[in-house]
């Protein structure tokens, strides 16, 4: 066994919300070896989301983290919503990585506040048709996202100044109303899981 596949299977990761961008982060994770993962979502699939999340299909209605631990058995799941006031109560530290694919702007900022050394953050990947203009840099250094650019405006209302990676994409939405493809939100998540394997490759 290498080294780097060690460092892999000994990792612990925590990943918050399993849709568009966290579900197939959770595959990409797991099928490079990093098992002990919890995964944190409080929504059931239904139609509305077959169209870019992994397994919606064959579990309409059902709960997600339910769902998800039958294809990945050896992940742990805590159906939660989660919040600001969740990020503040909850313990962080045993994990390796936080891996952010919500979309709640209060929880985000709440989890940078609490964890950036930690992070890895998704913010939109909403509305957008081109997996090529996705980008990772730190949140500092976002561009043509206005989800980004809201987060960036409240950090500095909070004086946070620290770094860490986010994923965006700096393509124009493409339309007005809500609308998501699968060839750009499942990007987003294989690009998470990328940074996420450089980095605990780094370690």
């Amino acid at each position: 066994m290498g080294e780097g596949f060690e460092k892999l299977s000994g990792a612990k990761v925590l990943l918050l919300g399993v849709g568009g961008v966290g579900s197939f982060c959770l595959d990409c994770l797991y099928r490079n070896g990093i098992h002990d993962i919890t995964i944190i979502d409080c929504d059931s699939y239904d139609i509305s989301n077959q169209n870019r999340q992994m397994w919606s299909e064959l579990h309409e209605g059902e709960s997600k983290v339910e769902a998800l631990h039958t294809h990945y058995p050896r992940i742990k799941t805590i159906e939660m919503k989660i919040t600001p006031q969740w990020v503040e109560e909850f313990d962080f530290e045993p994990y390796d990585l936080v891996l952010d694919a919500i979309d709640d702007i209060h929880a985000k900022l709440a989890l940078a506040q609490k964890c950036y050394a930690k992070l890895i953050s998704a913010t939109g990947s909403a509305k957008r048709l081109d997996p090529t203009k996705i980008e990772v840099s730190t949140i500092w250094k976002t561009h043509g996202d206005r989800f980004a650019s809201k987060i960036r405006y409240e950090l500095k209302k909070r004086r946070f100044s620290k770094k860490y990676p986010v994923i965006f994409s700096s393509e124009p939405a493409k339309t007005k109303v809500k609308g998501s493809f699968v060839g750009v939100t499942g990007a987003f998540g294989l690009t998470m899981c990328s940074v996420a394997l450089q980095r605990l490759l780094q370690k």
